[in-house]
């Protein structure tokens, strides 16, 4: 299919892929029960480092982080806007009501949590978010607590919009526009990497950008953690268009699984939809397991390349492989950009969002926005501390340098 074909199909494909943004939690979940089938010396230096100040915090605030958090309880949050939805529960927009700050406030239901027997995500991604706090590409956490019947995750309010959002309005994006997005989501994978954590749910949903249009990484629940690069994975878990086709036969893979994603959501944004997608899953799967690779006419000879590096299925070649970020940071796609320089901020974002202050919420999806509030959310129930729960043992944190008097 040409381009200009492709492009003409953007409208009626919106709806399709709007619908992939609910509805495949239970699918993946199905097959799960039947499937049969070294690095740039600077820039690993500053990844290093922010690690280091990472783990000095965290031994910190270990020890009072349980007597800290009793303090914290629903009622000290307003709630003004529904922002999104998940398997397990609701996002929502909260202002700290003695501090001031605006909040994204994940509430889980841990009925449904139990139930799912996704109580280990759940403890993953909390401690992936304390690790996002010392990136500036990942959505960090501020506070967690707890109360008999819910989990709260208090978050960065990341206001820009998803990335899912802002190609369904403009359909695709140019490739100086896709570089940078794609570079700065290729640095937030490296630093998990570097930790030893797989990311392995990459896309368009899953990305924010700021008030200043830098990227986000946002929903670390399917994060697996202790894995360094050489090491293997077995779970099935991820969103059907961005996986990739070793977890699609059942075989054991690696943390490369995030590039693939990566080319995945890169050739999203440069042609409007994932390069193996079908409305029919079966095909789909099909698709991304045999259909050879095609990159419509337009695309320049460098981003041709690094498309079918990062979406090669042999994962002894793919791109990333071999020295991981390195790799990927030293395509000719990237030759434009400054990692360092990309990680420190100091390059400016092609899109920058016109948002009016820190609680503008018109980049968010009406779908969510027009929703009326949980009428039990900000009831001041009991709270837990976090080891009152034996399944959700410390679950509760509080970031120390927000602790007021």
């Amino acid at each position: 299919m040409t381009y200009s074909k492709m492009k003409g199909l953007v409208s009626f494909f919106s709806a399709l892929l709007k619908g992939k943004k609910g509805g495949f939690t239970d699918f993946v979940h199905k097959i799960v029960s039947s499937q049969q089938f070294c690095q740039r010396s600077d820039t690993q230096k500053l990844l290093r480092s922010q690690g280091k100040l990472r783990r000095r915090q965290e031994k910190c605030t270990l020890d009072s982080t349980d007597h800290e958090t009793a303090l914290m309880k629903p009622s000290d949050f307003d709630y003004l806007k529904l922002i999104g939805k998940g398997s397990f529960g609701k996002v929502l927009l909260a202002r700290h009501r003695t501090q001031g700050g605006y909040y994204a406030v994940k509430v889980l239901q841990k009925d449904l949590i139990v139930k799912r027997r996704e109580q280990r995500h759940v403890m993953v991604e909390r401690s992936v978010l304390l690790k996002g706090l010392d990136h500036p590409f990942l959505v960090g956490l501020h506070f967690s607590f707890q109360t008999p019947n819910t989990l709260y995750f208090v978050l960065d309010y990341v206001n820009g919009g998803e990335l899912f959002f802002h190609l369904q309005r403009e359909g695709s994006f140019p490739e100086p526009r896709s570089s940078f997005y794609a570079a700065e989501m290729a640095l937030a994978l490296g630093y998990l990497h570097s930790l030893k954590i797989v990311y392995r749910d990459l896309k368009p949903e899953n990305i924010l950008l700021d008030c200043d249009g830098h990227v986000m990484l946002t929903d670390f629940g399917l994060c697996k953690e202790g894995v360094a690069m050489g090491g293997v994975m077995h779970t099935f878990c991820g969103t059907p268009e961005y996986l990739a086709p070793e977890v699609l036969q059942g075989q054991p893979y690696s943390p490369t699984v995030d590039w693939w994603s990566l080319g995945s959501v890169l050739f999203e944004m440069l042609f409007s939809l994932p390069p193996f997608y079908s409305q029919n899953k079966a095909d789909m799967f099909e698709n991304i397991l045999h259909a050879p690779l095609k990159v419509p006419a337009g695309a320049s000879k460098a981003a041709r390349s690094l498309l079918e590096r990062l979406l090669d299925r042999d994962v002894t070649t793919r791109l990333g492989c071999t020295a991981d970020m390195a790799d990927i940071q030293d395509h000719p796609f990237f030759e434009s950009l400054d990692f360092d320089e990309l990680l420190a901020k100091k390059i400016k974002p092609p899109f920058i969002p016109n948002v009016s202050g820190p609680c503008d919420i018109c980049y968010i999806d009406p779908e969510f926005t027009l929703q009326p509030l949980p009428a039990s959310v900000g009831v001041n129930g009991r709270t837990q501390p976090g080891g009152a729960s034996e399944v959700f043992s410390g679950f509760s944190y509080m970031n120390p340098t927000e602790i007021t008097s």
